[in-house]
């Protein structure tokens, strides 16, 4: 029996709404910007936001074009079955489940340490809260989350112009300074890291990939994902510009690493109104939603890649009969991956900001990074049918060229610098175990499409299949007389 997600149910506005509250402008505002400036010491931070915004921008021209013509919740999954090929494409379902499960198992780190550092007890204690506020929100109807992410996002944009307006309105120097634009800043030995953090600050706007089958217009995920990414590659910059300015580009990189300083805080107090004790609530509230964007993403992956044949069925049956407002299967699934995550490292003691959010969130954002450019390939090699008969160049060719010249460099700028990324010593190997995860679970994924080709050539034939036929599935019908 086929099982779908309720169709028509997302707005466009709602698809933009998951993209920018996945990558959560307050998370990035409080701890992304003040750790990148602190670990890298890069003034251009700005400019760097810019350009991994357009590089970013680019890559997710080919990767929404697939996405809307091929229509699958598991989004990576199934653009690389219909571009390069279904063993590709089982392979790409295992990374993504593994990278947004270790961005969003990261974010309870980052709450945990949050609460404990305003309000006392163990992180784990907080951690566990979260989890189980998530998971009752992740089991519920979409567009109850949908509510609640655009009211935290609205908030957190509002305080991130506040904070623009008072670095601004201050400058150390007592001018505006656009240091932090001048190309001749990004000639440093800390670019790669700085690329690495604005990278990891950006990932999560593909989440309106994973929603296509319950868009109302599917021509809308392109540009709800490209408009996050512009729209949010905009504000990091104007906010990393605003910190430099508040408090001088040469002085910026050793405020930030001085705790005391309390940056971004110590900016907004020249507001007056309460903004801070504002700020320090909706940094906690943009966690939760960020923590939701990306548990409804993992859930709906499970719950595709079941209805497919590849995890196990029972998953995707979970709910009612056949229309499914919300993935049960697979959001409880994540509930649980979640769970093991945090107790396994609340076990073994492991700091939760310096080990669990650093490492994991890496980890997430170098695999999303990896999957954006192969998407990107796909749609290059992608045949005929499945680009459909108004297929543009720029979508299919021109663009996917271009994301995977600019993406390759930055993804390599990533690996590269990835110990600066995690605290690691000079010539530590331990940073490199990440991209190891990651291409042995692409091999995993390639080994299961095997199995999966020689033992049931039926359930093989039908990965990446996509959304099931309107009659297969019907929509629900409202008849008023």
């Amino acid at each position: 029996m086929q099982v779908a997600l309720a169709r028509r149910t997302v707005t466009p506005f709602g698809l933009w709404v998951f993209g920018a509250a996945a990558s959560a402008p307050m998370v990035v505002l409080a701890g992304g910007i003040v750790a990148t400036y602190a670990t890298t010491q890069v003034t251009a931070l700005p400019l760097t936001f810019v350009l991994v915004a357009v590089v970013v921008a680019v890559l997710a021209v080919g990767y929404t074009a697939m996405a809307r013509q091929l229509g699958h919740p598991a989004a990576y999954y199934g653009i690389l079955a219909g571009g390069l090929g279904r063993g590709w494409g089982v392979a790409a379902g295992f990374v993504a489940l593994v990278a947004y499960n270790a961005i969003q198992s990261s974010l309870y780190g980052l709450f945990g340490a949050t609460m404990t550092a305003q309000l006392g007890g163990a992180w784990w204690v907080w951690a566990g809260i979260a989890l189980a506020v998530v998971g009752v929100l992740g089991v519920r109807a979409i567009v109850l989350s949908t509510r609640f992410l655009a009211a935290v996002l609205a908030v957190s944009l509002l305080i991130v112009a506040a904070f623009v307006l008072a670095g601004v309105g201050q400058p150390a120097a007592g001018e505006l300074s656009w240091e932090g634009f001048d190309a001749s800043g990004l000639a440093v030995s800390g670019i790669g890291g700085a690329v690495a953090f604005c990278v990891a600050a950006l990932m999560g706007v593909d989440a309106p990939g994973s929603f296509v089958e319950e868009a109302t217009d599917r021509r809308s995920v392109g540009r709800a994902t490209i408009g996050a990414v512009v729209v949010l590659g905009g504000v990091y910059a104007l906010a990393a510009w605003a910190m430099g300015v508040a408090v001088g580009p040469d002085s910026v990189a050793e405020t930030a690493s001085d705790p005391a300083a309390g940056l971004p805080f110590s900016v907004l107090e020249r507001l007056s109104g309460g903004w801070v004790p504002i700020a320090e609530l909706m940094l906690i509230f943009a966690i939760v939603t960020s923590m939701l964007a990306f548990h409804s993403v993992v859930a709906r992956y499970v719950f595709a890649m079941a209805r497919d044949g590849v995890l196990p069925a029972g998953l995707a049956r979970t709910g009612s009969a056949m229309r499914v407002s919300a993935p049960r299967g697979g959001s409880l699934t994540q509930t649980g991956i979640a769970t093991v995550v945090v107790g396994a490292f609340a076990a073994a003691g492991a700091d939760p900001i310096a080990a669990m959010f650093t490492w994991l969130s890496t980890l997430g954002a170098m695999g999303l990074l990896c999957l954006l450019l192969a998407s990107s390939v796909a749609a290059m090699t992608a045949p005929a049918s499945v680009r459909g008969p108004d297929a543009g160049a720029w979508e299919w060719r021109l663009a996917p060229a271009l994301g995977v010249l600019g993406g390759s460099v930055v993804l390599a700028l990533m690996v590269g610098n990835v110990g600066s990324l995690l605290g690691a010593a000079p010539g530590s190997l331990y940073p490199f175990f990440l991209p190891a995860i990651l291409a042995a679970t692409a091999l995993v994924g390639g080994v299961w499409a095997g199995h999966l080709r020689q033992a049931s050539p039926e359930v093989y034939a039908g990965i990446g299949r996509g959304t099931p036929k309107t009659h297969a599935v019907p929509d629900a019908i409202n008849v008023s007389i």
